[in-house]
């Protein structure tokens, strides 16, 4: 006799967010299917938008297909990881050897790998808010609390060190610090950096420098390595191929331990374990490394004054000026743009409602801020990286929804 009951998922999963890829992702792809043209600014993908992974990179992956056919060891070529020793040396991190290099398919699965090795139940994790949502979820199907410092609009959404300190508990295990920031686009000063850093010290933390966008900085901000800055604390800085280097499809990311190596040995011995249990990452990917690390960085041309991140940068803050319904923290790197609506105008302001109705009106798919696990509605994220034109398109768009939402009749608006 068949059974009737549900098959149901797992409860870990009910705390867990990704709307970046959710329920307006695939309404956006339902409506393609019925022929529709969606604008999709809603996922950093640079090769969706013209951006070509440098042709050095291509070849030297394609140059070392024969010996990419077999497993390679868990943590990732020697090439691969002595790149990245390369490039934390040439930062003025000196105590990493290729040995605390571990080579991932993609940030994402390091960050899992991470979080798995070091998190008990109930341990707990001091994450941005507004957060790059997988942090969030890693940390809780690993056991753990996400405990959210709050990165405040009109602090150019970078932290309070004294806020963040008031968090932390007997049970806080690490501490992630995004920058240059997804979503917000800031990029942390030194002396906010330093002040962590004492934090972690004081306590005794694992810091969790996420540093992808490390080198995609616009006009003068100045991005400072976090490993730089706690060689008495254990630093973990996670970085890869995907955004500055233009391959996101080549799934390669690395996590380089240093600071505290004396006493985080079993640490890394739970990282190397885990590392096994998936055999290795993606190998013909990870022979791009050494070229791109190595090579013609040509991601500063195109965060310069004439280059096309810093021209559409530029597009979506001047949109964003002319516009009466909008706000916008500049953003000083990655490429994103965190953009609020004046909710003054807008009482109840609802950024999923507006994201939806700005997908089906206008076909336009942004992503709610909220889903950035925020503690306001009022707030939407857009990418960078599409051109002048689009851009311009985009906020017209964007503006249209806006203007006819502040022209409904209060009733219909408390109906929707």
């Amino acid at each position: 006799m068949p059974h009737s009951s549900k098959i149901s998922p797992s409860r870990a999963l009910r705390s867990v967010r990704y709307e970046i890829r959710g329920r307006l992702a695939r309404r956006a792809l339902e409506l393609e299917r019925q022929g529709y043209e969606i604008l999709s600014l809603n996922i950093g993908n640079p090769g969706m938008f013209g951006f070509r992974t440098p042709e050095t990179m291509r070849l030297a992956m394609i140059e070392n297909l024969g010996s990419s056919e077999a497993y390679c060891g868990q943590k990732g070529i020697f090439p691969a990881r002595e790149a990245v020793v390369m490039r934390q040396q040439s930062r003025g991190v000196m105590d990493t050897t290729a040995e605390e290099v571990f080579i991932g398919n993609g940030v994402s699965e390091l960050i899992d790998l991470t979080l798995r090795a070091l998190l008990n139940p109930g341990d707990e994790v001091l994450i941005p808010s507004p957060d790059y949502p997988l942090w969030t979820a890693a940390t809780v199907l690993n056991g753990g609390k996400a405990v959210y410092y709050p990165c405040a609009e009109q602090n150019g959404y970078a932290p309070d060190p004294d806020e963040v300190e008031k968090l932390v508990t007997a049970r806080t295990r690490a501490i992630v610090i995004i920058n240059p920031n997804n979503p917000t686009g800031a990029v942390y000063s030194r002396e906010c950096l330093t002040r962590l850093a004492g934090i972690a010290k004081k306590n005794d933390l694992l810091i969790l420098a996420d540093e992808i966008y490390d080198q995609m900085i616009y006009g003068d901000a100045e991005f400072v390595p976090m490993a730089t800055l706690c060689p008495e604390s254990l630093c973990a800085t996670f970085s890869g191929l995907s955004k500055v280097y233009r391959a996101c499809g080549y799934r390669v990311g690395w996590v380089a331990f240093s600071g505290a190596l004396d006493r985080s040995g079993e640490l890394l011995e739970a990282m190397d374990l885990l590392a096994a249990l998936r055999l290795c990452s993606n190998v013909p990917g990870q022979w791009a490394v050494q070229t791109a690390l190595g090579g013609y960085q040509s991601i500063r041309k195109l965060c310069s004054g004439d280059g096309r991140l810093y021209q559409s940068r530029q597009a979506v803050i001047s949109a964003v000026e002319e516009s009466k319904y909008l706000t916008l923290v500049p953003p000083d790197g990655a490429m994103y743009a965190f953009i609020g609506v004046d909710s003054r105008k807008f009482p109840g302001f609802d950024d999923e409602s507006f994201c939806m109705e700005l997908l089906e009106q206008q076909h336009v798919l942004v992503a709610p801020g909220s889903s950035f696990n925020t503690g306001y509605r009022d707030h939407f994220r857009i990418t960078t990286l599409a051109d002048e034109d689009t851009i311009e398109e985009v906020f017209w768009r964007i503006d249209n929804v806006l203007r006819h939402m502040a022209n409904r009749p209060p009733m219909l608006e408390s109906a929707r």
